[in-house]
C-alpha cells in the first residue's frame, strides 16, 4: 500500500505559502507506517517546533492500473474518505532553502491520519465535496472539491504516467488555506459536509 500525496492544489494555500501555482500536480509520497487509524492519539515528534495540520479529501484506490487517462480515471476509486497531512513546516523550510528532499519533514511515523469511514461516490457530488477541520471546536480549515486546481481524476492520469496504483493505495489530494500548529491537548475533529470523519487528540 502507497500513500501518494498532492502538495500545492489550493491556489489560497498556495499563496499562503508564498509558492507559485504548479503547472502540473506535485507528488511526493509517505510509506506506511505514516498511517494513522482508528482515531489514535497523535504523538508530537520531538525533532519539530511547527508541527502543522493539513486536512485532506482522500481517494481509494480500488484496482490495479497504469497510464490511466483521465476518462477512465473514475473507475479506479468508488469511495473517499478524510485525512490529514501532518507536516513538520520548520523541517520543510530548512530543507528547501538548501534544495533538498523533504521527506523528513512529510513522511515520518503517524504523519498520515485517516477516517476509518469511506464515503461511496455515488453518495457525494465529486465536483461539489464540502470538508472542514475543526480544533478545540473552532473551525480552523475548509475547502471544497470545487477549488482544486486538479481535480482527482487530473490527478490519478498524472501519478499513473509514473507509478502503477494498485489496490488499496491512497492518494491524499491537496490541503486548503488556514493550515496551522498544533498543540499537545488539541482535539481535531474532521468532516465531510456535516459528516463526522475522524476526532482525535494530540498528545
Amino acid at each position: 500500500m502507497k500513500i501518494i500525496c498532492i502538495g500545492q492544489n489550493y491556489a489560497k494555500h498556495v499563496k499562503e505559502l508564498n509558492n507559485d501555482i504548479p503547472e502540473e500536480p506535485v507528488f511526493f509520497m509517505k510509506p506506511d507506517t505514516a498511517i494513522l487509524r482508528k482515531n489514535n492519539p497523535f504523538y508530537l515528534p520531538d525533532f519539530s517546533n511547527d508541527l502543522h495540520h493539513e486536512v485532506e479529501l482522500v481517494l481509494k484506490i480500488d484496482k490495479l492500473g497504469k497510464n490511466i487517462s483521465k476518462s477512465f480515471a473514475s473507475r479506479y476509486y468508488t469511495s473517499i474518505g478524510l485525512g490529514i497531512d501532518f507536516t513538520a513546516r520548520d523541517l520543510q523550510r530548512e530543507l528547501r532553502s538548501k534544495g533538498l528532499p523533504w521527506e523528513k519533514a512529510k513522511a515520518f511515523d503517524s504523519s498520515a491520519a485517516i477516517s476509518d469511514e469511506f464515503i461511496p461516490v455515488e453518495d457525494l457530488e465529486k465536483n461539489d465535496i464540502a470538508f472542514s477541520l475543526d480544533i478545540n471546536g473552532e473551525t480552523r480549515q475548509e475547502g471544497n472539491s470545487n477549488d482544486m486546481i486538479f481535480g482527482f481524476d487530473e490527478i490519478i492520469e498524472h501519478i499513473s504516467k509514473y507509478l502503477t496504483l494498485k489496490q488499496g493505495d491512497l492518494i491524499y489530494t491537496g490541503t486548503p488555506a488556514g493550515v496551522g500548529p498544533v498543540r499537545i491537548d488539541d482535539r481535531l475533529q474532521g468532516f465531510i459536509g456535516d459528516k463526522l470523519m475522524f476526532d482525535f487528540w494530540i498528545k
